[in-house]
């Protein structure tokens, strides 16, 4: 049974940071390629970051340079590092193994002063 748990989220100032995580089970980890994506409400979820299974990154043009995404194979992780964060980052954050159906249910991030 393919199990994905989004945690980290929170409240934070703009500017501030946070580090989410990823936890899948049930999977081969290692062979699949990754993403964030985030919904904000009333919006469409959208892809913000993909790590791939060697390694290659590629990100949305609103969080690049301030985001970084990273993988734990051995810990089957993903892990998504949140700088610089504005207002319009606002959102549930979800993660996903690119060609697989499963979603978790998303950690919230408000950014708010």
């Amino acid at each position: 049974q393919v199990q994905v748990v989004e945690s980290g989220g929170g409240l934070v100032q703009p500017g501030g940071s946070l580090r989410l995580s990823c936890t899948v089970s049930g999977i081969n980890f290692r062979i699949y390629q990754m993403d964030w994506y985030r919904q904000a409400p009333g919006k469409q979820r959208e892809l913000v970051a993909v790590i791939t299974s060697g390694g290659s990154t590629n990100y949305a043009d609103s969080v690049k340079g301030r985001f970084t995404i990273s993988r734990d194979n051995a810990r089957n992780r993903l892990y998504l590092q949140m700088n610089s964060l504005k207002l319009e980052d606002t959102a549930v954050y979800y993660c996903k193994a690119d060609s697989l159906k499963y979603w978790g249910r998303g950690t919230q991030v408000t950014v708010s002063s």
